[in-house]
């Protein structure tokens, strides 16, 4: 894939992040079922000043799914649960069953179909599609429909900084095709890694017991809840991180991440990255202030 549809003015203008009075419409593209920190995103989206326009169920395959097909439709129904307990309406669509098998290889469902309209409709803007699982869905749409590069910007957490030893990560490794067409296809993308960045917004049980009134019927106590029944939160000495805030953070508290523009990596069959300096630019996320991320979403929530 070639950088073909942006210009280079549009690309830097699509990749400077809308600042915190900016309002922006975007759809949020969730494996919610995975562990527990994607309920936290979408809740965060929801109550950010932002228009949540959809929620697009993603594929995973763990210890809490039976492949792939199966996590994407138990991350359906999480997706559910989350906005009945904040008593929110918005469409939910189910996405891919399989992962990619190359980059020209869109898997066809709902949540593409839905997607690619969206990315079309007149607005004010780009589309922003933040991305906290697995990128199939998102790289579908693109490979099914190439023009949508042009419309939409992604937000993509998956991967590990582009001078790591190695790029894989859960999100990135369930499906390596999917994750190239992001850095390939030249859709202005922001990059939020794993390591050394979103494994920053840790939280304990105690910490969020605090933060939110778990006596209230709100999305508080269930958010509380995931957590506190999540494996190893027993232990004496354990925080979990809550990967996907970093993603919604980008957006709902731009001042409290640090980016950058840099050349797209390329991301190679040994998942580990690559550079040329003569490729186009994404925006990648350095540095996230948890405490900031943290103290956001208490405010937005029940806290």
């Amino acid at each position: 894939m070639t950088d073909t549809r942006l210009s280079a003015a549009t690309r830097v203008e699509r990749l400077a992040l809308p600042t915190a009075d900016e309002h922006v419409d975007l759809v949020l593209d969730t494996d919610a079922y995975n562990e527990v920190d994607d309920q936290f995103a979408i809740a965060h989206a929801l109550r950010s000043e932002h228009t949540v326009e959809a929620l697009y169920a993603a594929p995973f395959h763990n210890q809490r799914s039976e492949g792939p097909g199966d996590g994407m439709a138990q991350s359906y129904g999480e997706i559910e649960r989350v906005l009945d307990r904040m008593d929110e309406d918005r469409p939910v669509c189910r996405g891919a069953k399989r992962y990619m098998d190359h980059a020209e290889d869109p898997v066809e469902s709902p949540a593409v179909s839905d997607l690619i309209e969206r990315a079309h409709a007149e607005r004010d803007g780009p589309l922003y599609v933040v991305a906290i699982g697995a990128a199939t869905n998102v790289a579908s749409a693109i490979a099914a429909d190439p023009s949508i590069a042009s419309e939409i910007v992604v937000v993509w957490l998956g991967g590990t900084p582009h001078g790591w030893h190695t790029a894989a990560e859960f999100n990135l490794s369930q499906d390596v095709p999917a994750a190239r067409v992001l850095f390939d296809s030249g859709v202005a993308l922001v990059h939020v890694p794993t390591a050394n960045v979103s494994e920053h917004v840790r939280t304990t049980v105690s910490e969020l017991r605090t933060l939110f009134d778990t006596e209230s019927e709100g999305i508080g106590p269930f958010l509380v809840d995931r957590v506190a029944g999540y494996e190893g939160a027993s232990g004496t000495a354990w925080s979990k991180v809550l990967w996907d805030l970093a993603a919604t953070a980008v957006l709902a508290t731009p001042d409290a991440v640090e980016t950058v523009r840099v050349p797209s990596p390329i991301l190679t069959d040994e998942e580990t990255w690559s550079h040329d300096d003569a490729r186009h630019d994404v925006r990648v996320v350095r540095r996230v202030d948890r405490d900031a991320v943290f103290a956001d979403l208490a405010e937005r929530l029940d806290g």
